[in-house]
């Protein structure tokens, strides 16, 4: 019996798969065992295909094909592949224990990309499994940014069969292929970024106090939230912070991938963290993820290491804010379903935006308000204490004036980000300011005898309770880090209190 590795999607990871072939005398068949989707079971037709249009004998025996472990949801075309080798390589004294083997298969025996053999030679590769793979030349371009395995390449099921004959497989590896962009050197560690601007914040006229609250948010991946009437840029700025993002390193652009290609897309490798928008009228499952009989990824889980943006915030389903939460305050969210359980990682800069009331005009120094008080105050209902308190930085925003200049650029603005980052890492941090632990909080975030004194007054006039005291630290340290101050001072703490929302 010979044994070929692959692996199969569970969850966000992916789980080893050992695909075993056995051939005994019997009735000439052909079964596929080991809970396999239908596009597993559908692959006997593409190998026999392959095989007999190759030259390969299909033997007239009874080949039994297993995925172990057996108890285990299998899916995908990539197993077409090593199913078809262990038919191929029979009879043959070859070693194939030691490679990973990917793959989908023409009739013709050419191999093929899928979108999920990057996702499973990344999440082998973080697990310490894969050091070696077998893959189509259709996915060296992808594959090929993954450190650390050796990866050797083949266009068809002839060309695979050779590989494993051949004693000399240095015609088979696959070069490694850096990344060509920008990048900032913190520590012994490469951080990559993208100077092309496509939105600029010198586009939003005004708002002088908002493009601060967008420039501390991501400086310190601070949870913001911007309300004011209708066209005052609250979109503008949500949708130009994409750009002034902090760098990402080769592991973080990766994970990026990994995520776009679980979200069925193409990884663009960008060094540009990703924006997810999803619109009001979205179902919670769509948000979150989750599906009938299996747990999907959902746009919470895609903003991981990006961004992501609710506009018309109480607009949204009440079960939806609600929910929400939990991804804020743990940076975690787990999807249970009858027949798996998949935890995603949610670390992401939340940013909303809102109306002050239902018609939008309630903050307008031009047009009436339509609204009741009581419209009002339902509407500011629908966004519950438990969520605001969740909320680092709130800005209401006014109207554009006729003589409001242009300020800010991205570019200028990208430039403070990056030191402000470099500033965090080179102190020690894992994690940007707005995401430190308690404990972490302690550590770096320690205040002089004045800012603490002023930080307790503050909790008394302002109610604000402890989660809010550690957002007021949290900011107040990165708004030290902009001005590159080692401690946080008096000043610092008075701003990052002029951002908290008080009614």
């Amino acid at each position: 019996m010979k044994v070929l590795k692959c692996a199969t999607i569970n969850g966000f990871d992916s789980s080893l798969v050992e695909v075993e072939g056995t051939f005994t005398k019997g009735l000439p068949s052909f079964s596929i065992v080991g809970l396999g989707n239908s596009a597993i079971q559908e692959s006997k037709e593409r190998v026999k295909s392959a095989l007999l249009t190759n030259n390969y004998e299909f033997p007239p025996l009874k080949i039994t094909i297993n995925l172990s472990p057996s108890d285990l949801q299998k899916g995908g075309s990539h197993f077409d592949l090593p199913i078809s080798l262990l038919i191929a390589l029979q009879d043959e004294k070859v070693d194939i224990e030691d490679y990973f083997v990917f793959g989908e298969l023409g009739l013709d025996g050419k191999l093929k990309d899928s979108t999920m053999i990057f996702v499973l030679a990344l999440s082998l590769k973080e697990q310490g499994i894969l050091k070696k793979a077998l893959i189509p030349k259709e996915s060296i371009d992808k594959l090929s940014k993954i450190p650390d395995i050796e990866l050797f390449a083949v266009d068809s099921l002839k060309d695979a069969v050779e590989f494993f004959k051949a004693l000399d497989k240095t015609p088979y590896k696959v070069e490694k292929k850096a990344l060509e962009y920008q990048v900032l050197h913190i520590g012994d560690k490469e951080y990559f970024y993208d100077t092309n601007y496509e939105l600029d914040f010198f586009e939003i006229r005004g708002q002088i106090i908002a493009k601060k609250a967008a420039l501390i948010a991501s400086c310190g991946n601070h949870n913001l939230m911007l309300e004011g009437s209708p066209g005052c840029g609250k979109s503008m700025i949500a949708k130009r912070l994409q750009y002034i993002l902090p760098p990402l390193s080769l592991e973080d652009i990766l994970q990026k991938a990994k995520i776009d290609s679980l979200d069925g897309k193409e990884p663009d490798f960008l060094p540009k963290r990703v924006l997810r928008s999803p619109h009001h009228s979205g179902t919670k499952s769509s948000i979150f993820g989750g599906g009938s009989n299996s747990a999907k990824i959902g746009e919470i889980a895609l903003a991981h290491n990006g961004m992501l943006f609710f506009d018309e915030l109480p607009h949204f389903g009440r079960n939806i804010l609600e929910a929400l939460r939990e991804p804020l305050e743990d940076y975690k969210i787990l999807i249970s379903r009858v027949n798996s359980k998949v935890e995603y990682p949610t670390k992401f800069l939340f940013v909303a935006a809102l109306n002050p009331c239902p018609c939008g005009n309630l903050l307008s120094q031009t047009k009436d308000c339509r609204c009741s008080d009581i419209e009002i105050q339902r509407y500011k209902n629908r966004l519950s204490d438990p969520l605001l308190d969740r909320i680092d930085l709130y800005v209401k925003m006014s109207e554009v004036k006729s003589d409001d200049k242009s300020t800010l650029s991205s570019s200028s603005m990208h430039q403070t980000v990056l030191k402000a980052y470099t500033r965090q890492l080179m102190r020690g941090q894992k994690e940007q300011n707005g995401k430190l632990s308690d404990i972490e909080i302690k550590k770096y975030c320690q205040l002089d005898t004045q800012s603490d004194e002023i930080l307790n007054k503050a909790l008394d006039s302002f109610n604000l309770t402890l989660r809010a005291k550690n957002k007021v630290l949290k900011v107040a340290r990165t708004i030290a880090d902009i001005n590159d101050c080692d401690h946080i001072q008096k000043e610092h703490i008075l701003e990052a209190l002029s951002f908290r929302r008080r009614f």
